[in-house]
C-alpha cells in the first residue's frame, strides 16, 4: 500500500465523524458517463447542448427531446455500485461514516447499502407528477414511450435539480449540518467545479481533508492529503484491504 493510501487508511481508522462528498468520478467506475471527461456527455454531439437539455426551461418547453435524451443517457438502472459504494455503505455500518454528500442522482449509494445519503441534485428514482404530485418510481417511468404522464395527464418530472433550479433548502442544511461537525471529510471523484454544491466545503471545520480525484480540484491548497487516483480502488482498499 502506498504511502498516500496507508494515511488515508491511517485517517479513517482514527475517525470517528467522517463526511464523504463525492461527484461523478464515483459512480464512472459503475460504467455510467460523467459529464465533463473526453468522452463525457458534454462532449457528445446532440441537436442541442446537455447543459440546455437539462435545463428548466428545455422541459417545460421541449420535454420530447428532454425525455429521448433522459432515457438514453441520464438513466442506468442496471448498473451496480462501484467499491467507493461498497466501501462507504460499509463504514456508515461500523458507525464511523455520519454522511454521503452527493452530486449524482444514480441512486448507487442507497443500492450499496448506505442509509444517510444527502443527494444534492436529487435522484432519477423518485418522479413527481407536476399536476397533482403523485409519485412514480423509475420503473413507472421507463415503462413509458415519449413524455411520461401520470393517470391525471400531467408530465412526470424526475426528482433531479435542473439547470435553473435551486438546490433544496432542506438537503444544504443537511450538508452544511454534517461537514460542520465532521472531524475527517473525504472528497472523492470530483473537481469541485460545479457550484453551488462545491461551496458547501467552505462548512468543514475539521483538521483532515483527504482528496481522491484523478485531476486537480480548487481545494487542493486547503488538503491535508491528495490522492491522484481512482476513488473506487482507494477507498476499497482503505477500508476492505486486498481483498
Amino acid at each position: 500500500m502506498g504511502d498516500g493510501r496507508k494515511a488515508l487508511k491511517d485517517w479513517i481508522d482514527d475517525g470517528r465523524r467522517i463526511v464523504f462528498f463525492g461527484g461523478a468520478g464515483v459512480s464512472t467506475e459503475s460504467g455510467i458517463k460523467d459529464f465533463r471527461s473526453a468522452d463525457g456527455l458534454y462532449s457528445m454531439q446532440y441537436k442541442y447542448p446537455p447543459e440546455e437539455i437539462l435545463s428548466h426551461h428545455f422541459f417545460m418547453e421541449n420535454p420530447e427531446e428532454f425525455f429521448r435524451f433522459y432515457r438514453d443517457k441520464m438513466v442506468a438502472p442496471d448498473a451496480g455500485p462501484s467499491g467507493a459504494h461498497l466501501a462507504l455503505a460499509e463504514l456508515e455500518r461500523q458507525g464511523k461514516l455520519t454522511a454521503v454528500i452527493t452530486q449524482n442522482i444514480d441512486g448507487l449509494h442507497q443500492k450499496a447499502g448506505s442509509k444517510n445519503v444527502i443527494e444534492l441534485h436529487g435522484s432519477v428514482l423518485r418522479n413527481t407528477c407536476v399536476r397533482c404530485g403523485k409519485a412514480y418510481t423509475l420503473s413507472d417511468v421507463l415503462k413509458t414511450e415519449g413524455v411520461p404522464r401520470c393517470v391525471c395527464g400531467g408530465v412526470i418530472k424526475p426528482d433531479v435539480v435542473l439547470y435553473e433550479e435551486a438546490l433544496r433548502e432542506e438537503d444544504l442544511t443537511a450538508a452544511v449540518k454534517a461537514l460542520a461537525g465532521a472531524d475527517l471529510l473525504i472528497v472523492g471523484g470530483t473537481s469541485l467545479s460545479v457550484y453551488p454544491a462545491a461551496g458547501l466545503l467552505h462548512y468543514f471545520r475539521g483538521r483532515r481533508l483527504a482528496l481522491i480525484n484523478r485531476t486537480e480540484t480548487g481545494f487542493d491548497d486547503r488538503a491535508g492529503l491528495i490522492l491522484r487516483d481512482k476513488v473506487g480502488e482507494v477507498l476499497f482498499q482503505a477500508v476492505f484491504g486486498d481483498r
